[in-house]
């Protein structure tokens, strides 16, 4: 199968920014397993399942990329695909610092495998599902920040209506 990447991610929702890493991933890997985390901390506004089943509508033109669940520990689910590489998208400066100590430990726990971090394209560098999330619960428009699918999707779930 060539070169694995996993990109993993809670993906709640898949934003524009996520899937500009996953087209640029898919021009240098020969596979990119979008790994949608199962269990997480965080208060999701849509299930596992249905991160998934987004993820998986908006990036189907991508024919080297697959989206899957994964739960428990990531270097698991690293080691079990037979990945060489775990992909982690910059934003900003601040970002580096979490995600290299996470590199790190990524790096002890799955030595075979190396994390690839690839800067979020300017046009995307402000954008977060946490703040997708937030101003369409407040009924403001993210219809530039994600896919019309994940849009109509945010609209449906948090049911506030949306001001030009």
């Amino acid at each position: 199968m060539g070169t694995i990447a996993i990109y993993p991610g809670t993906f709640d929702p898949i934003t524009k920014g996520h899937s500009d890493i996953v087209a640029r991933a898919a021009g240098i890997f020969d596979h990119v397993i979008l790994a949608v985390a199962a269990a997480t901390a965080k208060n999701t506004a849509f299930s596992t399942d249905e991160r998934v089943d987004l993820a998986r509508q908006v990036l189907a033109e991508y024919k080297n990329v697959e989206v899957r669940r994964f739960e428990g520990l990531l270097a698991h689910f690293v080691r079990d695909c037979g990945a060489k590489a775990v992909l982690r998208g910059l934003r900003a400066v601040s970002d580096f610092e979490y995600e290299f100590q996470l590199a790190g430990m990524n790096k002890k726990l799955v030595p075979e495998a190396d994390t690839v971090f690839l800067p979020t394209t300017e046009n995307y560098s402000y954008i977060s599902s946490s703040l997708i999330r937030e101003i369409a619960s407040l009924g403001g428009n993210v219809a530039e920040f994600v896919h019309p699918i994940v849009h109509a999707a945010l609209t449906e779930r948090l049911g506030k209506r949306q001001k030009a």
